[in-house]
């Protein structure tokens, strides 16, 4: 791995991170929402679902665009879509408006997972390409915290200026445009495959900026693998790969976004005021920083797959276990922060194996495809609980069933093969003569 290779995955975790600040920054702006328009809980609700949609749709369209068209433009298609519509969420005067642009913001995000995904398991050498994939992962619980923490001494300062939120966001994405350009090249994976006029040079371009050799010619790719399309996902050899993976997000992503979504409210409701519920959700974040962190550097030595299979199941038990938490705030800390790092460690080996899941031509498309309707866990799971609390279910209960999502999760990664054919391995290369 060299320096840039290094660089590269570290911009990941920025590009990432973007998807943390963002999800929990328009939670913080939720009250002046709310009382600038006078919004009903339901109302409110739809405006910050969404965001989620338009990942869910920015996820599955984007992600097939990014592998026709590249990663590197793709990256810079999705920051300028995300820096217009957090700009003009600023502007919007009613919630038609703000919710039109935070769809807009959410395809930018959409789109942007399924590229990053690809890039960080492309640039990756072959021993550190769990690791590279599982360390971008931890950008969205390091968003959540420090761009939370930015949000909170914003409104701290002007309580009803929910729109500085957006500008904040708006700033931090336009800072990493230049950063994409200049420093990111095309992934050599794709050219290699891809073959688009110019494409040896920009490989060679490519190599000799990672501080590797030269290559003499494009490695011989049949016609027919050069027609592959994204529908081949949807073909016999990946159909079961892709509804496996899927599932096993899908049902994982409920438990992550019960947690997520709904530990703010609980905290309240056991009688402790909002800026003690706000610390306790911080506080699972840094516990998911911690368990994403740690989980990558476990892939070095240990299989992803069971790795990530055994972090479902102890999430699983951890959210059980909340269910079951007394009234007492450093209890609920210690229990958030172990629910966090499991559950998001979980998250980072499901992106792992997705990468490693998909050939190159398919790559974005399938992770694309695997987040996007995986989302959809993400919309369902606070609906969910608010349904079932509200029909009177207890607490242990409702978190005892939404943990189930975990343990689903797990079964699928089960019933999951991967072999040697649809592991993302790099197309061969052959070196220039010196």
């Amino acid at each position: 791995m060299s320096v840039l290779q290094i660089v590269i995955v570290g911009i990941t975790i920025a590009l990432n991170a973007l998807d943390g600040f963002d999800v929990t920054s328009i939670s913080y702006a939720s009250p002046g929402i709310s009382k600038e328009w006078s919004l009903p809980p339901g109302g409110l609700g739809i405006v910050l679902s969404m965001e989620l949609i338009g990942m869910a749709i920015g996820s599955i369209v984007i992600g097939n665009i990014a592998d026709r068209i590249g990663r590197r433009p793709t990256m810079l298609a999705c920051l300028a879509l995300m820096t217009v519509g957090m700009t003009m969420c600023t502007t919007a005067g009613d919630p038609t408006t703000l919710s039109v642009w935070r769809v807009v913001t959410g395809l930018g995000i959409g789109g942007m997972l399924a590229a990053i995904n690809a890039v960080s398991a492309e640039f990756a050498n072959d021993k550190r390409k769990s690791l590279s994939v599982s360390l971008m992962s931890i950008g969205y619980p390091l968003g959540a915290v420090f761009g939370g923490m930015g949000v909170a001494r914003l409104l701290q300062a002007q309580p009803d200026n929910w729109r500085s939120v957006f500008y904040l966001g708006a700033a931090a994405t336009v800072v990493l445009i230049p950063i994409v350009w200049f420093v990111i090249p095309e992934s050599v994976h794709w050219l290699a495959r891809k073959q688009p006029a110019g494409a040896l040079d920009k490989i060679n371009r490519a190599m000799a900026r990672m501080g590797h050799g030269a290559v003499s010619a494009l490695p011989e790719i049949p016609p027919a693998a050069r027609q592959q399309s994204a529908g081949d996902i949807f073909g016999p050899a990946l159909i079961m790969t892709t509804v496996l993976v899927t599932l096993a997000y899908f049902f994982h992503i409920v438990t992550f976004y019960y947690i997520i979504k709904w530990v703010p409210k609980i905290v309240v409701d056991m009688g402790f005021p909002p800026s003690s519920a706000a610390r306790v959700l911080m506080w699972t974040n840094v516990g998911g920083a911690t368990g994403g962190f740690i989980f990558g550097f476990l892939t070095l030595r240990y299989n992803v797959k069971m790795l990530t299979i055994g972090t479902l199941i102890i999430s699983t038990v951890g959210v059980s276990i909340f269910g079951k938490a007394p009234a007492d705030l450093q209890t609920l800390i210690y229990i958030c922060i172990f629910c966090g790092f499991f559950i998001n460690a979980g998250i980072n080996g499901l992106y792992a194996i997705i990468a490693q899941a998909f050939p190159t031509h398919v790559r974005a498309s399938g992770t694309g495809f695997a987040i996007g309707a995986g989302r959809g866990g993400s919309v369902l799971a606070p609906i969910i609980a608010g349904f079932l609390f509200q029909f009177g279910f207890t607490l242990p209960t409702v978190s005892f069933a939404l943990a189930g999502g975990s343990i689903l999760g797990a079964v699928m990664l089960l019933l999951l093969k991967l072999d040697d054919n649809a592991e993302a391995k790099p197309v061969a290369l052959k070196p220039a003569r010196t």
